[in-house]
């Protein structure tokens, strides 16, 4: 691969001088007027400025101010995304999984500073890439409320929150009520698609939409209490989801329809608690229990009528303890977690089965992170075991999980740091089941009950260089995934099917990366650009296949008084795994906001000057099939979208620390066509 230089330096942190950090996790700090970045060994500590702050409406409204990177924050859609093929993001607030209601109703005045983890620890499980954790002062007294108000102009889409919290005391009550609502039209669908018989001839199908449609409602509503001290935390939180989505996706093709609609209720119970034993020591405690209903209803009509309902329903338990000892030469965590998960999912007309199935998990963590001189430190070690149980099927993975990360400062504005860590991959329940669905009049999709968790290993290097105004990193990562799940298909009189096999599989990438941040004029004027270059590698038994692809974007946050204007661009996620190469389509937007008292008046242009922008794209290069898919949508071209901000509080007063969580269970294993 081509080598890959610094891009023009276009970025900086501006942050406000705060706390001071914990030994062991601070390895350079850039201080500009009122501000400070902070890089740690497992990422770095944002103090946002107060510009960024008072210009905020919502939580979302920050993040995409401080551009985090690898990541796009969608101020609109209440979104954010890894624009990586790493893991998912995980947002909390004081160190507990949050929702997108708790980051709608964040009060911006409580906000100490936010730790951005691009290196999670042991203690995060598998799947999570990025850790954004939001620090927040806890409310001692006084109440709350507001609204936050979402709806598109040029479509029907909106997000409606409202929330109140109250404190009396040691006591804290909230209340938060959520409607989220979707009627897009403008879709446009279509699929190429050559099959090989069995008899070597080439079989041509055109799948192009005609009319379709996506609508969705949901509801919820959270009930949270906290009881605190100066040395201890209680909390408490009941919610409730409704999703309903009537016709959730129709589509009308030459000659078919395909429709298919679900409704979910999922009430949830979540119980926190942290003590503080002296000034070093910790104990925290999280149980979260959730139930899943699922009712629904899918139907095609292509080569002949087929058409299946599905009930689910699923139930979890997940528990996590943590004890830390905040030492002088290091900082000491053990910890476990604990899940159990039952699923039963009933199909029936065309795709009859009955499919239930016990999982569980348990692992035990302990991590040191301190400095030795120079030399900033992290090492931890994790056991994982994890069961699974379907009818006859069963088994148990056993993965030690090591991790090492070290930092080391070559110069006053150049650091260098290093991390190795072995992980686990666990595929999606559903694809584990032993259900078949049928995709069209050619394709069906099998689920493989043999298939097991695999061994992931990763290498990252990094080279930062910061100073006061410029910030540039120079990323190398390499991932090998040894035995992992990939898709294969196979035919079977002139059928074809598509599953997934562990088999000697073999998934691997790497990517080289600059990210560039300059604050051109300090609180004023921020500039981003990053790119860079990916390369995967997707080998079989049966088929071998690389990919080369250039990833990159840029942005421009401008604070100008009570304004606050921003721009954002990337050219989305070009990837590749197993025998599906995809596209996660661009994204560009222009937002501008006014602040007014304690009113926030935003308007988003999503996708200006296009009518018609791509939503998504792949290619399927089997040996049996050759498909090239793409979807537009109307509704997002040229989309307006307004956003309202009324937030009214009374007799405030802070002190440390507030914790909230959401950990919400939302897999429910039921095995979907399209």
């Amino acid at each position: 691969m081509k080598r890959l230089f610094f891009m023009p330096l276009l970025a900086t942190m501006i942050a406000v001088h705060a706390q001071d950090i914990k030994e062991g996790e601070m390895l350079h700090e850039v201080t500009v007027k009122g501000s400070k970045v902070v890089q740690r060994v497992d990422g770095q500590t944002i103090y946002p400025t107060r510009q960024q702050l008072e210009s905020s409406p919502n939580g979302y409204s920050l993040l995409s101010k401080l551009t985090l990177p690898h990541l796009r924050i969608d101020p609109v859609m209440h979104t954010i995304t890894a624009l990586s093929n790493l893991g998912s993001v995980q947002v909390r607030i004081n160190d507990i999984v949050a929702s997108k209601e708790d980051l709608l109703s964040l009060d911006m005045k409580a906000i100490q500073q936010i730790d951005y983890i691009d290196n999670p620890g042991v203690r995060y499980g598998e799947g999570i890439a990025y850790v954004i954790n939001i620090i927040v002062k806890r409310p001692v007294s006084g109440y709350d409320i507001g609204a936050d108000l979402t709806n598109t102009l040029t479509a029907v889409n909106g997000d409606e929150t409202v929330y109140g919290k109250f404190n009396y005391g040691k006591s804290e009550f909230g209340v938060n009520y959520s409607l989220d609502y979707r009627n897009f039209k403008g879709s446009e669908y279509e699929e190429t698609a050559t099959y090989e018989l069995e008899s070597g001839t080439a079989y041509n199908v055109l799948r192009q939409q005609l009319e379709g449609q996506n609508k969705n409602l949901d509801h919820k509503i959270q009930l949270t209490y906290s009881l605190s001290d100066s040395n201890y935390v209680f909390q408490s939180k009941l919610s409730a989801r409704r999703d309903i989505q009537p016709n959730r996706l129709f589509s009308r093709f030459e000659g078919y329809e395909d429709l298919s609609s679900s409704r979910t209720s999922s009430p949830v119970l979540d119980l926190y608690f942290h003590h503080d034993f002296g000034a070093h020591q910790s104990l925290t405690a999280n149980a979260v229990g959730t139930y899943i209903k699922t009712d629904s209803h899918a139907e095609h009509n292509e080569g002949g009528s087929y058409a299946y309902d599905v009930t689910g329903k699923t139930y979890s338990l997940w528990t996590e303890a943590v004890y830390e000892n905040r030492l002088k030469p290091f900082t000491l965590s053990l910890g476990t977690q604990y899940g159990q998960k039952y699923i039963n999912n009933a199909y029936s007309g065309d795709a009859d089965a009955s499919n239930a199935m016990r999982s569980s998990m348990l692992y035990f963590f302990g991590q040191l992170k301190g400095r030795l001189g120079k030399l900033a430190y992290m090492g931890g070690l994790g056991v994982s075991s994890r069961y699974y149980r379907q009818g006859q099927w069963n088994d148990r993975f056993l993965l030690f999980r090591p991790k090492m990360t070290l930092a080391y400062p070559l110069a006053r504005s150049l650091k260098i740091k290093y991390d190795f860590e072995v992980s686990q991959h666990v595929s999606q329940i559903a694809l584990v089941s032993d259900v078949s669905i049928k995709q069209n009049a050619m394709e069906t999709l099998v689920g493989n009950p043999e298939i097991t968790p695999n061994r992931v290993t990763s290498h990252d290097l990094r080279l930062t260089y910061s100073t006061p105004r410029i910030m540039s990193e120079l990323q190398g990562y390499w991932r090998l995934n040894a035995n992992c799940n990939l898709e294969k298909y196979y035919r079977t009189d002139d059928h074809f099917y598509q599953t997934q096999t562990n088999a000697d599989n073999e998934c691997s990438f790497f990517y080289i990366q600059s990210e560039n941040r300059w604050e051109a004029i300090p609180e004023h004027l921020s500039l981003t650009l990053y790119g860079g270059i990916d390369r995967f590698f997707n080998f079989t038994d049966t088929y071998r296949h690389t990919y080369t692809a250039f990833n990159g974007g840029a942005s421009a946050e401008a604070y100008l008084g009570k304004w606050t204007l921003t721009a954002y661009a990337d050219n989305g996620w070009n990837f590749m795994e197993g025998e599906h190469r995809g596209h996660q389509a661009a994204a560009w937007y222009l937002t501008a906001s006014y602040q007014l008292k304690n009113i926030t008046l935003s308007l988003y242009a999503q996708h200006p000057l296009c009518s018609n922008p791509l939503s998504h794209q792949t290619e399927v290069l089997s040996r049996y099939i050759h498909k090239e898919v793409s979807q537009h949508s109307r509704d997002l071209g040229n989309m307006l979208t307004f956003n309202l901000t009324w937030h009214l509080s009374s007799g405030r007063k802070y002190r440390d620390i507030q914790r909230t969580m959401n950990h919400r269970d939302t897999e429910t294993g039921i095995l979907q066509g399209k």
